[in-house]
Protein backbone atom coordinates (compact mmCIF):
# COMPACT_ATOMS: atom_id res chain seq x y z
CA UNK A 1 0.00 0.00 0.00
CA UNK A 2 1.56 3.46 -0.85
CA UNK A 3 2.55 6.34 1.81
CA UNK A 4 -0.23 8.43 3.21
CA UNK A 5 0.02 11.04 1.03
CA UNK A 6 1.95 15.11 2.77
CA UNK A 7 -1.48 17.06 2.26
CA UNK A 8 -3.67 15.64 4.98
CA UNK A 9 -0.74 15.73 7.58
CA UNK A 10 0.83 19.29 6.31
CA UNK A 11 -1.70 21.53 4.03
CA UNK A 12 -3.43 23.87 6.14
CA UNK A 13 -3.28 26.00 9.77
CA UNK A 14 -4.80 24.27 12.51
CA UNK A 15 -7.42 26.33 12.72
CA UNK A 16 -8.33 25.28 8.73
CA UNK A 17 -8.72 21.89 9.83
CA UNK A 18 -11.14 21.95 12.82
CA UNK A 19 -13.51 24.31 11.10
CA UNK A 20 -13.02 21.99 7.59
CA UNK A 21 -13.55 19.09 9.67
CA UNK A 22 -16.36 20.33 11.80
CA UNK A 23 -17.96 21.68 8.31
CA UNK A 24 -17.58 18.16 6.64
CA UNK A 25 -19.02 16.54 9.90
CA UNK A 26 -22.09 18.94 9.90
CA UNK A 27 -23.22 17.86 6.09
CA UNK A 28 -22.69 14.79 5.94
CA UNK A 29 -24.70 14.44 9.17
CA UNK A 30 -27.76 15.94 7.59
CA UNK A 31 -27.18 13.57 4.27
CA UNK A 32 -27.16 10.63 6.31
CA UNK A 33 -30.04 11.12 9.16
CA UNK A 34 -32.66 8.76 7.97
CA UNK A 35 -30.24 6.07 7.00
CA UNK A 36 -28.85 6.33 11.02
CA UNK A 37 -32.06 6.09 12.56
CA UNK A 38 -33.06 3.19 10.42
CA UNK A 39 -30.02 1.82 11.35
CA UNK A 40 -30.42 2.52 14.92
CA UNK A 41 -33.54 1.07 15.02
CA UNK A 42 -32.75 -2.37 13.36
CA UNK A 43 -29.83 -2.73 15.71
CA UNK A 44 -32.28 -2.61 18.87
CA UNK A 45 -34.85 -5.20 17.05
CA UNK A 46 -34.36 -8.45 19.56
CA UNK A 47 -35.25 -11.67 18.48
CA UNK A 48 -34.25 -14.75 21.15
CA UNK A 49 -33.70 -17.79 18.86
CA UNK A 50 -35.57 -19.54 22.27
CA UNK A 51 -38.32 -18.05 22.16
CA UNK A 52 -40.63 -20.43 19.25
CA UNK A 53 -43.40 -17.83 19.52
CA UNK A 54 -41.06 -14.71 18.43
CA UNK A 55 -42.06 -13.67 15.01
CA UNK A 56 -38.43 -12.45 13.20
CA UNK A 57 -39.75 -9.77 10.85
CA UNK A 58 -38.02 -9.26 7.55
CA UNK A 59 -36.68 -5.93 8.91
CA UNK A 60 -34.27 -7.97 10.54
CA UNK A 61 -32.47 -9.86 8.41
CA UNK A 62 -33.20 -8.51 4.79
CA UNK A 63 -32.31 -5.37 2.83
CA UNK A 64 -36.10 -5.16 2.23
CA UNK A 65 -36.45 -4.48 5.90
CA UNK A 66 -34.71 -0.92 5.54
CA UNK A 67 -37.93 -0.37 3.56
CA UNK A 68 -40.50 -1.92 6.28
CA UNK A 69 -38.62 0.01 9.32
CA UNK A 70 -39.20 3.28 7.04
CA UNK A 71 -42.44 3.02 6.29
CA UNK A 72 -43.71 2.18 9.66
CA UNK A 73 -41.42 5.26 10.46
CA UNK A 74 -42.80 7.20 7.98
CA UNK A 75 -46.82 5.90 8.76
CA UNK A 76 -46.26 6.84 12.44
CA UNK A 77 -44.14 9.60 13.64
CA UNK A 78 -44.00 11.20 10.26
CA UNK A 79 -40.84 12.92 8.10
CA UNK A 80 -39.61 14.15 11.65
CA UNK A 81 -39.44 10.84 12.55
CA UNK A 82 -36.07 10.27 10.42
CA UNK A 83 -34.95 13.14 11.72
CA UNK A 84 -34.87 12.06 15.69
CA UNK A 85 -31.64 12.88 17.30
CA UNK A 86 -30.35 15.52 15.33
CA UNK A 87 -29.62 18.22 16.98
CA UNK A 88 -27.68 16.25 19.52
CA UNK A 89 -26.18 14.50 16.46
CA UNK A 90 -25.37 17.31 14.60
CA UNK A 91 -23.70 18.41 17.46
CA UNK A 92 -21.77 15.02 17.79
CA UNK A 93 -20.57 15.16 13.72
CA UNK A 94 -19.67 18.89 13.81
CA UNK A 95 -17.74 18.43 17.28
CA UNK A 96 -16.32 14.80 16.42
CA UNK A 97 -15.41 16.33 12.81
CA UNK A 98 -13.08 19.01 14.08
CA UNK A 99 -11.59 17.04 16.91
CA UNK A 100 -10.85 14.01 14.28
CA UNK A 101 -9.14 15.94 12.14
CA UNK A 102 -7.14 17.85 14.25
CA UNK A 103 -5.85 15.07 15.97
CA UNK A 104 -4.95 13.37 12.92
CA UNK A 105 -3.06 16.20 11.82
CA UNK A 106 -1.46 16.72 15.03
CA UNK A 107 -0.72 13.19 15.21
CA UNK A 108 0.72 12.80 12.33
CA UNK A 109 3.14 15.97 12.55
CA UNK A 110 4.37 14.72 15.89
CA UNK A 111 5.24 11.02 14.46
CA UNK A 112 6.98 12.91 12.02
CA UNK A 113 8.72 15.18 14.25
CA UNK A 114 9.81 11.92 16.32
CA UNK A 115 11.03 10.23 13.46
CA UNK A 116 13.30 12.83 12.85
CA UNK A 117 14.46 13.30 15.35
CA UNK A 118 15.39 9.60 15.95
CA UNK A 119 16.29 8.98 12.79
CA UNK A 120 13.64 6.62 12.84
CA UNK A 121 10.93 5.18 9.59
CA UNK A 122 7.63 4.34 10.03
CA UNK A 123 5.87 3.26 7.14
CA UNK A 124 3.15 5.89 5.38
CA UNK A 125 0.54 3.12 5.93
CA UNK A 126 1.34 2.69 9.75
CA UNK A 127 2.06 6.07 10.41
CA UNK A 128 -2.00 6.58 9.08
CA UNK A 129 -3.27 3.68 10.92
CA UNK A 130 -1.76 5.11 14.39
CA UNK A 131 -2.75 8.70 13.34
CA UNK A 132 -6.16 7.63 12.73
CA UNK A 133 -6.25 5.34 15.92
CA UNK A 134 -5.40 8.41 18.04
CA UNK A 135 -7.77 10.36 15.98
CA UNK A 136 -10.86 7.85 16.63
CA UNK A 137 -10.34 7.74 20.46
CA UNK A 138 -10.26 11.17 20.68
CA UNK A 139 -13.04 12.10 19.20
CA UNK A 140 -14.74 9.78 20.57
CA UNK A 141 -14.52 10.21 23.91
CA UNK A 142 -14.75 13.87 23.67
CA UNK A 143 -18.24 13.22 22.27
CA UNK A 144 -19.67 10.68 23.68
CA UNK A 145 -22.54 12.09 25.46
CA UNK A 146 -23.85 13.11 22.86
CA UNK A 147 -23.52 10.35 20.75
CA UNK A 148 -25.36 8.47 23.22
CA UNK A 149 -27.98 11.43 23.34
CA UNK A 150 -28.28 10.70 19.21
CA UNK A 151 -29.14 6.97 20.10
CA UNK A 152 -31.91 7.55 22.73
CA UNK A 153 -33.71 10.05 20.94
CA UNK A 154 -33.50 7.74 17.68
CA UNK A 155 -34.97 5.29 19.03
CA UNK A 156 -37.97 6.59 20.72
CA UNK A 157 -40.78 5.63 18.91
CA UNK A 158 -44.14 7.49 19.23
CA UNK A 159 -43.97 7.18 23.44
CA UNK A 160 -41.54 10.28 24.60
CA UNK A 161 -39.41 9.31 26.75
CA UNK A 162 -37.72 13.01 27.00
CA UNK A 163 -38.85 16.34 26.40
CA UNK A 164 -36.05 17.91 24.74
CA UNK A 165 -32.37 18.15 24.65
CA UNK A 166 -32.32 19.80 27.89
CA UNK A 167 -34.64 17.44 29.39
CA UNK A 168 -32.64 14.51 28.88
CA UNK A 169 -29.61 16.01 30.17
CA UNK A 170 -31.62 16.40 33.21
CA UNK A 171 -33.20 13.09 33.70
CA UNK A 172 -29.92 11.36 33.12
CA UNK A 173 -28.04 13.44 35.44
CA UNK A 174 -30.72 13.10 37.81
CA UNK A 175 -31.18 9.06 37.61
CA UNK A 176 -28.00 7.63 36.18
CA UNK A 177 -25.47 9.84 37.40
CA UNK A 178 -22.47 11.54 35.16
CA UNK A 179 -21.56 7.46 33.98
CA UNK A 180 -25.29 7.73 32.47
CA UNK A 181 -24.01 9.25 30.05
CA UNK A 182 -21.07 7.39 29.64
CA UNK A 183 -22.65 3.63 28.98
CA UNK A 184 -21.10 1.70 26.32
CA UNK A 185 -18.22 3.90 26.07
CA UNK A 186 -15.52 1.05 26.28
CA UNK A 187 -17.13 -0.67 23.14
CA UNK A 188 -17.31 2.35 20.88
CA UNK A 189 -13.12 2.64 21.86
CA UNK A 190 -13.17 -0.95 21.05
CA UNK A 191 -14.74 -0.12 17.67
CA UNK A 192 -13.10 2.95 16.90
CA UNK A 193 -9.33 2.62 16.92
CA UNK A 194 -9.39 -0.63 14.89
CA UNK A 195 -11.88 1.25 12.76
CA UNK A 196 -10.43 4.45 12.24
CA UNK A 197 -6.91 3.05 11.72
CA UNK A 198 -8.36 0.64 8.98
CA UNK A 199 -10.17 3.85 7.57
CA UNK A 200 -7.34 6.20 7.01
CA UNK A 201 -4.54 3.68 6.02
CA UNK A 202 -7.12 2.18 2.94
CA UNK A 203 -8.08 5.95 2.33
CA UNK A 204 -4.84 6.89 2.09
CA UNK A 205 -3.77 3.98 0.48
CA UNK A 206 -6.07 4.23 -2.29
CA UNK A 207 -6.23 7.58 -2.89
CA UNK A 208 -3.17 8.11 -4.77
CA UNK A 209 -3.93 5.16 -7.70
CA UNK A 210 -7.70 6.89 -7.71
CA UNK A 211 -6.19 10.77 -7.89
CA UNK A 212 -6.49 10.61 -11.56
CA UNK A 213 -10.54 9.21 -11.71
CA UNK A 214 -12.52 12.12 -12.95
CA UNK A 215 -15.74 12.50 -11.30
CA UNK A 216 -19.08 14.79 -11.54
CA UNK A 217 -17.93 16.26 -8.10
CA UNK A 218 -14.32 16.26 -8.28
CA UNK A 219 -11.67 13.66 -8.16
CA UNK A 220 -11.17 10.19 -6.25
CA UNK A 221 -11.41 11.05 -2.99
CA UNK A 222 -15.12 9.89 -3.03
CA UNK A 223 -14.36 6.61 -4.34
CA UNK A 224 -11.85 6.09 -1.56
CA UNK A 225 -13.69 7.06 1.18
CA UNK A 226 -16.55 4.66 0.12
CA UNK A 227 -14.05 1.53 -0.52
CA UNK A 228 -12.09 2.46 3.07
CA UNK A 229 -15.60 2.98 5.01
CA UNK A 230 -17.48 -0.29 3.96
CA UNK A 231 -14.56 -2.50 4.80
CA UNK A 232 -13.38 -1.09 7.80
CA UNK A 233 -17.15 -1.04 8.85
CA UNK A 234 -17.69 -4.63 8.45
CA UNK A 235 -14.66 -5.26 10.49
CA UNK A 236 -15.85 -3.60 13.13
CA UNK A 237 -19.74 -3.73 12.80
CA UNK A 238 -20.28 -6.54 16.04
CA UNK A 239 -19.06 -3.84 18.63
CA UNK A 240 -20.95 -0.91 16.94
CA UNK A 241 -23.86 -3.65 18.04
CA UNK A 242 -23.30 -3.92 21.33
CA UNK A 243 -22.85 -0.35 21.70
CA UNK A 244 -26.02 0.79 21.05
CA UNK A 245 -27.77 -2.13 22.87
CA UNK A 246 -25.94 -0.11 25.83
CA UNK A 247 -26.50 3.22 25.27
CA UNK A 248 -29.75 2.45 25.85
CA UNK A 249 -29.85 0.81 29.24
CA UNK A 250 -30.89 2.18 32.51
CA UNK A 251 -34.14 3.17 33.62
CA UNK A 252 -35.73 3.90 30.60
CA UNK A 253 -34.64 1.10 28.44
CA UNK A 254 -37.80 -0.51 27.97
CA UNK A 255 -39.48 2.69 26.64
CA UNK A 256 -37.60 2.62 23.42
CA UNK A 257 -38.39 0.99 20.23
CA UNK A 258 -37.70 -2.60 20.98
CA UNK A 259 -36.33 -2.10 23.93
CA UNK A 260 -38.58 -4.11 25.90
CA UNK A 261 -37.70 -6.99 24.61
CA UNK A 262 -33.73 -6.40 24.72
CA UNK A 263 -31.96 -7.71 27.74
CA UNK A 264 -30.47 -6.08 30.79
CA UNK A 265 -26.73 -6.31 29.60
CA UNK A 266 -24.18 -5.35 33.11
CA UNK A 267 -21.17 -7.63 32.63
CA UNK A 268 -19.21 -5.46 29.90
CA UNK A 269 -18.51 -5.56 26.00
CA UNK A 270 -17.03 -8.92 26.02
CA UNK A 271 -20.12 -10.74 28.41
CA UNK A 272 -22.80 -8.21 26.05
CA UNK A 273 -21.48 -10.30 22.87
CA UNK A 274 -21.30 -13.58 23.99
CA UNK A 275 -25.15 -13.07 25.32
CA UNK A 276 -25.83 -11.72 21.69
CA UNK A 277 -24.57 -14.56 20.13
CA UNK A 278 -25.98 -16.67 22.58
CA UNK A 279 -29.80 -16.02 22.74
CA UNK A 280 -29.82 -14.15 19.67
CA UNK A 281 -26.70 -15.79 16.76
CA UNK A 282 -24.72 -14.31 14.86
CA UNK A 283 -27.62 -12.54 12.82
CA UNK A 284 -28.18 -10.61 16.15
CA UNK A 285 -24.21 -8.93 16.32
CA UNK A 286 -24.59 -7.48 11.99
CA UNK A 287 -28.47 -6.52 12.63
CA UNK A 288 -28.21 -3.25 10.36
CA UNK A 289 -25.28 -4.03 8.63
CA UNK A 290 -26.71 -3.38 5.14
CA UNK A 291 -28.50 -0.04 5.99
CA UNK A 292 -24.76 0.67 7.92
CA UNK A 293 -22.90 0.30 4.91
CA UNK A 294 -25.02 1.63 2.89
CA UNK A 295 -25.01 5.01 5.35
CA UNK A 296 -21.57 4.76 4.94
CA UNK A 297 -20.93 5.26 1.52
CA UNK A 298 -22.25 8.07 1.04
CA UNK A 299 -21.67 9.89 4.90
CA UNK A 300 -17.58 9.17 4.39
CA UNK A 301 -17.79 10.11 0.52
CA UNK A 302 -19.16 13.18 1.68
CA UNK A 303 -17.18 13.98 4.80
CA UNK A 304 -13.84 13.46 3.01
CA UNK A 305 -14.91 15.16 -0.48
CA UNK A 306 -16.06 18.07 2.39
CA UNK A 307 -13.16 18.45 4.10
CA UNK A 308 -10.97 18.45 1.14
CA UNK A 309 -13.05 21.17 -0.47
CA UNK A 310 -13.47 23.62 2.70
CA UNK A 311 -9.48 22.99 3.61
CA UNK A 312 -8.54 23.99 0.16
CA UNK A 313 -11.16 26.86 0.10
CA UNK A 314 -9.50 28.40 3.31
CA UNK A 315 -5.93 28.30 2.15
CA UNK A 316 -7.26 29.83 -1.15
CA UNK A 317 -8.65 32.87 0.58
CA UNK A 318 -6.19 33.01 3.86
CA UNK A 319 -3.13 31.94 1.82
CA UNK A 320 -1.83 30.37 5.05
CA UNK A 321 -1.52 32.66 7.50
CA UNK A 322 -4.28 34.54 9.31
CA UNK A 323 -6.43 31.70 10.88
CA UNK A 324 -3.28 30.35 12.53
Amino acid sequence: MSPAPEHLRDEGTRAQVVVAGAISGLISRFCIAPLDVVKIRLQLHYHSLSDPLAVVRPASRTPAGVYIVARDIWHHEGITGFWKGNIPAEGLYLSYGAVQFLAYRSTTQLLDKICEQRDWTIPGTAKSFISGAVAGTAATTATYPLDLLRTRFAAQGTERVYDGLIGSVRDITRHEGPAGFFRGLNAAIGQIVPYMGLFFALYEGFKPPLATVQLPFGSGDAVAGIAASILSKTAVFPLDTVRKRLQVQGPTRSKYVGGARIPVYERGVVSTMKMILRKEGAVGLYRGLTVSLIKAAPSSAVTMWAYERALHMFMKWDDGGEMA
